[in-house]
């Protein structure tokens, strides 16, 4: 454990130590293996495939929803307009003038 008493040149040098020993350790690690390497390039590769040919799928899929959302709107435009109140009122008439006649 540290001491009060320690001055600013122990901290730095302790520090300069640790990082050496840092350094150290990582320079000792050994190289990664080619076969692995290998492997994970290739699993990323077939993930970006992957990832690629979904973003085409759903880019086609927001193109039909678009084309057929298109169609029904065109669909609904060319339906003819409802009747107006006057038109209304008028076949109610003359189906009630037909039910009259008939007796």
């Amino acid at each position: 454990m540290t001491s009060y008493k320690d001055t600013f040149q122990d901290r730095i040098g302790r520090a300069a130590d640790a990082k050496k020993a840092a350094i150290e350790k990582l320079r000792s690690k050994p190289a990664p293996d080619e076969e692995v390497v290998a492997q994970r390039q290739a699993a990323r590769l077939k993930r970006d495939a992957a990832q690629a040919e979904k973003a085409v799928l759903r880019k086609a899929a927001e193109q039909e929803a678009k084309a057929a959302e298109a169609t029904a709107a065109a669909a609904k435009a060319a339906a003819p307009a409802p009747p107006t109140e006057a038109e209304q009122k008028a076949s109610r008439d003359a189906r009630y003038a037909a039910r009259k006649k008939r007796r």
